[in-house]
């Protein structure tokens, strides 16, 4: 359903999700993503994908005290979503403290991210549909990854390997996306920008699922 069929007065968190459900899916149900969740990869796939996250939330947390006080994005920039450190801290027990060395993301991962910067400079509202795609993600979908990585590799439980997955600040996950879904509603944007927010939400879930194409390409070449 495209945006602009949605009944006038839709709540734009409702009418975000609904015009977004079909890139959503497409990404969701990668093949990528579903053999990592069927237990057909091993940990060195997600440790990949997990050094993917760190480029992209590299690029969504730089940008957060430069819009803090815009009056689009800043009412979204809570510290409690804050989800780099945790990254890092994967990344060393996953790959050993020297992570970093050599790192370089994807094509797709750099396009994503290079996507993201430039929104955060240039487009508040752009910068929203990503924050939006992501975090909301990491508290609802994110879930089942963390699951799935605790039992098939034995991390403990919502500890270093899967901290990334774990939202220490916020105690009650469900109040807090009823919040966020508040703060869409209230989004200072006229109808024009909403469309071009929702557009751009539709553009950061085909930017994950090249994301998820070229790491299932990467391992079914490894397999």
């Amino acid at each position: 359903m495209d945006a602009r069929t949605v009944t006038v007065g839709t709540p734009f968190s409702t009418l975000i999700r609904v015009a977004s459900h079909e890139q959503h899916t497409r990404a969701e149900t990668s093949p990528f993503m579903g053999d990592l969740l069927g237990g057909r990869l091993g940990v060195d796939a997600y440790t990949r994908y997990t050094q993917q996250l760190w480029f992209v939330y590299r690029a969504l947390e730089g940008a957060s005290d430069a819009l803090a006080d815009d009056p689009v994005a800043g009412p979204f920039i809570r510290r409690e979503l804050a989800r780099t450190p945790e990254l890092e801290r994967d990344l060393a027990h996953l790959c050993g403290t020297e992570w970093r060395t050599g790192l370089e993301p994807l094509p797709a991962t750099a396009a994503y991210a290079a996507r993201v910067e430039e929104c955060a400079r240039v487009w508040p509202g752009g910068y929203v549909a990503h924050h939006y795609t992501r975090y909301l993600g990491d508290l609802s979908g994110g879930q089942i990854i963390r699951d799935r990585a605790e039992k098939a590799w034995g991390f403990a439980r919502k500890g270093d390997g899967v901290r990334f997955y774990v939202f220490e600040g916020i105690p009650n996950p469900a109040a807090f996306k009823r919040d966020y879904r508040e703060l869409l509603d209230a989004v200072a944007a006229d109808d024009l920008e909403k469309q071009r927010i929702v557009d751009e939400c539709k553009r950061a879930f085909d930017f994950n699922g090249a994301v998820f194409r070229e790491l299932g390409d990467e391992f079914s070449r490894s397999a």
